[in-house]
């Protein structure tokens, strides 16, 4: 049972022989060597290019060890290189070697090299890294697997599998266990031995006790406005830890780098400007979010706003969370400002939607609540609401948009309606 990951291999062969360094980036264990090694490799064979071409290096296997010498590892691939080209080079976890960045730019000056490359952790795609490849580097970012992608080799029906994905996420190993337990524990075992882990030494954090914790507050707040003044004072009130907001930020930039988490900044709609407080965090994958806390806290509304984000970011938006300033009246007739959230601020180069993820509309109390915010957007973009269930997409006397998640889901243009 093989799932192909078209999308990303598409993305790949769209870029091969550009003159530039392809970086496959994404959490551990998302499937980024098997794309490249085994989904991609079969490609490069099938359209003509001789194995002996094709030169593979995984530098997290401990039989690789002495090419994470960035000098060894450049004379292994020269030597590799006896014919005439195209030479495919496949090196899997770069950050493994230091100085990679020199070893790619001595490969990027050869004309019979095609180079791709992963890597689990976004630092060595910092400014500097950027800097030194000038331009030449080409990222592809890799999630875990979409829903769709995950249906498609799913034995059953949408619910069943809906439930399933909500619960133990997309990592895709995930589809090959055949009970719960093993579910869970895979997911419980590679969140503390694989990710804090790799988190915790790659940093050299000292504490981990407070990371530990850290990493329970934001799980257990998926799509909720924080920042690290907020989180400190928790920690302060409730746990009585001095955690200073410095700390806390960088812990969170830690996460973020190995893509355990993802940042959403709010956007002032009518302002049309950032506003520096509050983020909202989402897990790159729910099931280890869920296996983080032990599979409780399972809110429906915040696991659908999350899914729901993961997928616009794997289709190639850019998402921020809106606010909108409206005006009303209190009882007595005082004027009041409200400022109202908007779920999602999706775009993708000149194309903009609003989006509101609303796990029940069936209360007009509800419905309130979901449409009043897109009322106040002052522009015609499309305005949208996904809501749980398989409900075919239709538009209400407002012109809004409203979308069941199956249709969501599994349209790649599903916001074209």
């Amino acid at each position: 049972m093989e799932i192909r990951r078209e999308a990303y291999l598409n993305q790949l062969i769209e870029r091969r022989d550009n003159g530039m360094i392809k970086i496959v980036t994404g959490i551990r264990r998302c499937g980024k060597s098997y794309l490249l090694f085994t989904i991609f490799k079969r490609y490069l064979l099938e359209s003509g290019v001789p194995e002996d071409h094709i030169i593979e290096i995984a530098l997290d296997g401990i039989e690789n060890e002495e090419l994470r010498d960035p000098k060894v590892c450049f004379r292994y691939i020269t030597d590799a290189m006896r014919g005439d080209g195209p030479y495919y080079l496949l090196l899997d976890e770069v950050q493994f070697m230091p100085r990679f960045e020199e070893v790619l730019n001595s490969l990027l000056r050869m004309s019979n090299i095609d180079v791709y490359v992963t890597g689990s952790n976004s630092k060595f795609l910092s400014s500097d890294i950027v800097t030194e490849f000038r331009g030449r580097g080409d990222e592809i970012r890799i999630h875990p697997l979409s829903f769709a992608e995950f249906y498609s080799v799913w034995d059953g029906d949408f619910d069943d599998a809906w439930d399933e994905y909500m619960l133990y996420g997309g990592l895709p190993q995930i589809v090959n266990f055949q009970n719960e337990r093993q579910k869970a524990d895979y997911l419980k075992n590679i969140f503390a031995n694989v990710y804090l882990k790799d988190v915790i030494e790659r940093n050299r954090i000292q504490n981990d006790a407070e990371l530990n914790i850290l990493v329970d507050v934001l799980a257990s707040a998926i799509g909720a406005p924080t920042n690290p003044s907020k989180i400190a004072n928790t920690f302060a009130s409730e746990r009585q830890m001095s955690y200073t907001n410095k700390t806390i930020s960088q812990h969170i930039d830690f996460l973020a780098d190995a893509f355990l988490i993802e940042k959403a900044q709010r956007y002032d709609i009518k302002g049309r400007k950032y506003i520096g407080a509050n983020l909202k965090y989402y897990f790159t994958d729910l099931g280890l979010r869920n296996a983080r806390l032990n599979f409780r806290q399972q809110e429906p509304t915040h696991i659908m706003e999350n899914i729901v984000y993961n997928e616009l970011c794997i289709r190639g938006y850019h998402v921020d969370v809106g606010i909108v300033e409206a005006f009303g009246r209190d009882s007595s007739g005082k004027r009041l400002r409200k400022q109202l959230e908007v779920d999602f601020v999706v775009n993708q180069a000149s194309q903009r939607y609003y989006i509101q993820v609303a796990y029940d509309l069936t209360s007009e109390e509800k419905q309130a609540q979901e449409f009043n915010s897109l009322r106040h957007i002052p522009d015609s973009f499309k305005k949208i609401v996904i809501v749980n269930g398989v409900r075919k997409p239709w538009r209400n006397d407002e012109g809004f948009v409203i979308m069941g998640m199956k249709y969501f889901l599994l349209n790649a243009d599903s916001l074209e309606f």
